[in-house]
């Protein structure tokens, strides 16, 4: 007799430590102009949006590639508590632009070290990814992404 399973896909965690406090990092994770800066990976940049992630409420963003292509994810703020963690969900648009599959996002921040002079470390899960290959392009994604975070965050 056959035997369904379901195999779960693993969760993506990514961590980094920036060299700023926590409060700073919350912001440039979460407020509309410091998003636009390190969103999406290197080779792309921000067109339309309604990025804010500060806040409980729908957001959305058109990443667009040196080629011109474009790609729209969105999601909804589900959860914020500054400046500790952010919560959304997430899901790609296809041609149509109709929304697929949906997962969530999660970023966590704490301090490393004494308050005052602390660096963050800053985890993010996304979960709910529908296969391994999703899983592996989200971490290329996201992994490029917090390269663009960690350039900001020297600055910060």
């Amino acid at each position: 007799m056959a035997k369904d399973t379901l195999s779960r896909i693993e969760d993506l965690v990514i961590e980094r430590c920036f060299p700023a406090p926590p409060e700073t990092i919350f912001g440039l994770v979460t407020q509309t102009r410091h998003l636009l800066t390190w969103w999406g990976p290197e080779d792309v940049h921000i067109g339309e949006h309604n990025l804010d992630l500060s806040q409980p409420g729908a957001w959305f963003s058109v990443m667009v590639n040196g080629d011109s292509s474009t790609h729209k994810v969105s999601g909804e703020v589900l959860a914020i508590d500054p400046p500790h963690s952010v919560t959304f969900s997430w899901g790609w648009h296809d041609e149509e632009d109709i929304r697929g599959h949906e997962s969530i996002v999660r970023f966590d921040i704490s301090a490393v070290g004494a308050a005052a002079t602390s660096d963050t470390r800053f985890t993010l899960t996304h979960m709910n990814l529908p296969t391994n290959e999703s899983r592996r392009l989200h971490k290329g994604g996201w992994s490029s992404s917090l390269v663009k975070l960690e350039h900001l965050s020297d600055r910060a």
